[in-house]
């Protein structure tokens, strides 16, 4: 069974700047994939050029086996997008705005209904458009990227600006989408915790090169990151070279906030033997946090920056 998405050795310029450069990338069937990375690390580029908007300026890019070349009418019949934000007609209801678009694809009203159903917009049914919040403008939008029984569903940014509530409502929707329809996701976003919660796999993107993918695991135990410290000490101090030196792991000191980030493999192990060497420097701990490390910092420990910048 051939992929639904096969990406391979795809360059994209625009003047000088290469956005994408040499990605391969392949998704299967039922797959929820997350694309992560800065702004202008690629990733707008890339689902623009998987949904046919933009072309390779060399590679190639397959949708359920096929190429845009050919059979852009087929694709867009299993494609489903939902941008970050999209603009309805605001003097339209939510139903009628459903049943506009269902008629580009000849689809009955019946359908209409059950798109309402599937976004939890029954009971918004007769609101104008421009009543709506953001969480239901947006639910809204994955409707209707859902109004011709997508295969493959490329969403931008979905939640941004929404509040924890809305987003988490459009998480469970997209949850029983996939339990449901079988569907497969590509998402980018900015939420660590979106593309943990919804996607198996992950994908980090930076200056249009793919640093890393896999589980969310996978990624950490590639490279050797599992766990963090971060610490302040209760007195200045010119520098933290007795930890540096210590072989706990790896330090980095702000000398702005006089707070450290230590980077262990096991924080149980190892947290002792931090707390005797800094009593035995004559200093005690201020503030403490311990927590496994996240993608984010994952991305500042590869790029020094971090992913929502």
């Amino acid at each position: 069974m051939h992929p639904i998405v096969q990406v391979s050795n795809v360059i994209k310029h625009f003047k000088d700047v290469k956005a994408v450069d040499g990605v391969n990338l392949e998704m299967q069937q039922g797959e929820f994939l997350a694309l992560l990375g800065p702004n202008g690390a690629g990733k707008t580029t890339l689902v623009e050029m998987i949904e046919g908007i933009q072309h390779p300026d060399s590679g190639e890019i397959q949708i359920d086996g096929k190429h845009w070349k050919g059979h852009a009418h087929e694709l867009h019949h299993i494609i489903g997008l939902s941008l970050q934000e999209t603009h309805f007609l605001e003097k339209l209801t939510v139903k009628e705005t459903v049943k506009l678009f269902a008629s580009f694809y000849n689809l009955p009203n019946k359908r209409v209904d059950e798109v309402l159903e599937m976004v939890n917009l029954r009971e918004k049914q007769k609101a104008f458009v421009d009543k709506l919040s953001g969480g239901q403008k947006q639910r809204l939008a994955l409707g209707i990227a859902m109004l011709n029984n997508a295969k493959l569903l490329l969403l931008d940014e979905p939640t941004t600006g929404l509040d924890p509530t809305a987003r988490r409502e459009m998480w469970n929707i997209l949850m029983q989408l996939r339990e449901e329809h079988k569907i497969s996701l590509i998402l980018t976003s900015h939420y660590m915790e979106e593309a943990e919660f919804l996607c198996e796999r992950i994908v980090i993107l930076d200056k249009g090169k793919i640093l890393a993918q896999g589980t969310l695991n996978e990624i950490l135990t590639a490279n050797n990151c599992f766990e963090t410290i971060e610490f302040s000490l209760n007195e200045p101090v010119q520098n933290i070279g007795f930890i540096q030196n210590s072989g706990l792991g790896r330090v980095d000191w702000d000398d702005k906030t006089r707070k450290a980030r230590l980077f262990v493999s096991d924080i149980v192990e190892q947290l002792p033997k931090l707390q005797a060497l800094v009593q035995s420097n004559g200093l005690n701990l201020q503030t403490l946090e311990c927590h496994k490390m996240t993608l984010d910092d994952l991305f500042i420990e590869m790029t020094g920056r971090r992913l929502d910048q």
